[in-house]
Formats: C-alpha cells, structure tokens, sequence
C-alpha cells in the first residue's frame, strides 16, 4: 500500500499530497470543527482505550515480560505507519467533497484508493488484510466484554456452559446491531461515533489510572499525567458540541472542557497529596 501511494504520487500528476503549511485552515466539506473532533475520528490512531482493555489478552500469549515492548510498542508503531499510509492516500487521491460524493462510506473508499494504487492483486490483498483486521478486533472485543461481564458479576470462565451463559447475550446484542444495520433500521455511522468516543474516553480513564500507579511506583507519573489532561480534554469536549451528545454551541463547548480537564487534574494533584509518604 505504502509503495502504491508513494508511486501514485510520483507518476501520477492527479495524487498530489497538500502541503501541511499552506493547508491550516479547516477543510471538511461539512465543516466540523477540528477541536475535539479530530481526535475522536482517528480514534485508535490517536489513542486507543480498545487496545489498552486487550492488554490482558495479549499478556496471556508472551511467554516473558521482556517480550512486552516488542509486542506492545512495536503493535502501536506499526498501527501508526498504517494510519500514515492511508492518511496520505486519502489526502493525495480526494479533496474534501469529492470523498463524500463517493457514497458507500468506509467500503467504498478503501475499494476506490486499492484499486488506484495497487491494481487488481493489490486490492485483493488490501481488502483481505481490511476484512481480516475487524473480524480479529470484534473476536479481541467480544472476549473482552464477556471477561468484563464475568468480573463483574463473578462468574467462573472455566465451565463451558457459564461461557455460554454471557457468550449468547453479548453475541445477540452484536447480531441485533448488525442485521439493523443491514436491514436500514439502524444507523451504524451514529454507532460507530458513540464507540469512537467511549474509546478515547476509556483511554483517559486508562492514562489517569496508570498516573496513579506511576506515583506510587515513585516513577515519573507526568509521563502519563499530561496526555491524561489532553485527552479529558478531548473527550468532555467532543461529547458537549458533538450532535449525538449534549450538542451545544464550540463557544460553550470548547471552555468547558479546558475547565473540566484542568479539575480532572486539580483533583489527580489532590489525590496524590492525599497518598501516605510511605506508599
């Protein structure tokens, strides 16, 4: 895909990726604001809470903890090079309302940018690898619901018939979703921006529990403190303006949520100030 795009642009006088300086305006053909946006759009790209409740899962698989940086950083480096593949293709191929013409959403766009920048071999497998990557994350997502509802209500995972117990709800509820929105009843874009957000907001929660451990690890818990305020910034903000949420005006929006991000701050300063000395 990378060597399709970087050969696109340097053969093909139409792929053209803009400039970053001459380009700081807000180009979306709706005009959605950027702030907090952007980063609920990305989503994974920006900052996962998905990834951080596969963590589990994926420490179960490694046979040592020294295998944790190879298979956890290098996982999210390589999801970022992905994003910054498909990010210059989208950037070198459409220009603002030419994507929403194309209809058909995220199938159409990646069918439309293979086929240009790869050919018919590529595109088999591009669509293979972009079928494949959803399958395996609502397999991680599936799991880890009925792991989180076991917790909870302390439920024992080893019997079959106790898996099947929560396996067959949270299954139902993913069909019941599915086939609504095959059937034109439900709107799996609106679903899609609700799990965006609850993603980046689990990541807050995420970076501001991992601050807590961090301090009393007596380790450098700003490492996680300061994006911890970014991204409570991000998701209070997103979740006062966005149309699906409270749906209030940028100018209520965008001073409430620095407000409310500094208190989540003001209160992590308190909390550890509150922590025995000896902890």
């Amino acid at each position: 895909m990378a060597i399709g795009v970087a050969f696109g642009v340097l053969t093909n006088p139409e792929y053209v990726i803009p400039e970053i300086w001459s380009n700081f305006t807000n180009m979306h053909p709706s005009g959605t604001p950027i702030w907090s946006f952007m980063f609920i759009t990305v989503a994974c790209g920006a900052i996962s809470g998905f990834h951080a409740t596969q963590s589990p899962l994926m420490a179960r698989c490694m046979k040592s903890e020294r295998q944790g940086r190879f298979v956890f950083y290098g996982a999210m480096v390589s999801e970022g090079v992905i994003a910054l593949v498909w990010a210059a293709a989208g950037c070198s191929i459409y220009e603002g309302a030419k994507l929403l013409e194309m209809g058909g959403g995220c199938p159409a766009t990646v069918y439309d940018i293979c086929s240009k920048t790869m050919g018919s071999l590529g595109l088999v497998l591009a669509m293979l690898g972009v079928i494949a990557c959803p399958i395996t994350s609502g397999d991680t997502a599936f799991r880890s619901a009925r792991l989180v509802l076991a917790d909870w209500f302390k439920i024992d995972q080893k019997p079959y018939v106790n898996r099947l117990k929560l396996c067959i709800p949270v299954l139902a509820v993913g069909a019941f979703l599915g086939i609504g929105n095959a059937l034109g009843k439900i709107d799996y874009n609106i679903i899609w921006r609700y799990f965006s957000w609850t993603n980046q907001t689990l990541a807050m929660i995420v970076l501001w529990a991992a601050s807590m451990f961090l301090f009393r690890e007596k380790k450098n818990y700003w490492l996680t403190a300061v994006p911890a305020t970014f991204m409570s910034a991000v998701s209070m903000t997103y979740f006062i303006s966005a149309p699906e949420c409270l749906h209030l005006s940028t100018a209520i929006a965008y001073p409430v949520g620095i407000v409310l991000a500094a208190a989540f701050l003001g209160l992590f300063i308190a909390a550890t100030k509150r922590q025995p000395k000896n902890v």
